[in-house]
């Protein structure tokens, strides 16, 4: 079973299993200040749910490309929406600072 290391926790989870929604089962704090309250919820609509990832994932559908090739993100950042990526093996998640992750300073690493 593939793990995903992110916030110091490590879950186990089944391959294919949603990022966000693992990552929110858990109690990882996927989304900065006012973003936990405004977000699309996992349609990949507003790009809250940022993060870089290390490891095996899911390629970068339509939704994914499209959200993060406009500002506030950039498609040449090492990021992926985790509402549109599926876990598929061992991954490692990093979270960074501003409304839709996509600022400069890391909030939290795979070990916390």
């Amino acid at each position: 079973m593939p793990k995903v290391v992110a916030q110091g926790k490590v879950i186990e989870c089944q391959p294919g299993v949603n990022l966000r929604k693992i990552l929110l089962q858990n109690g990882i704090d996927l989304y900065n200040s006012g973003a936990k309250v405004i977000n699309c919820r996992g349609i990949g609509s507003c790009g809250t749910c940022a993060v870089q990832i290390a490891g095996e994932v899911s390629q970068v559908n339509w939704r994914d490309q499209a959200r993060r090739s406009l500002p506030p993100h950039s498609p040449t950042k090492d990021l992926r929406l985790a509402c549109q990526t599926q876990v598929l093996g061992d991954i490692r998640v990093t979270k960074y600072d501003g409304f839709w992750g996509q600022g400069s300073q890391i909030l939290w690493t795979p070990e916390g």
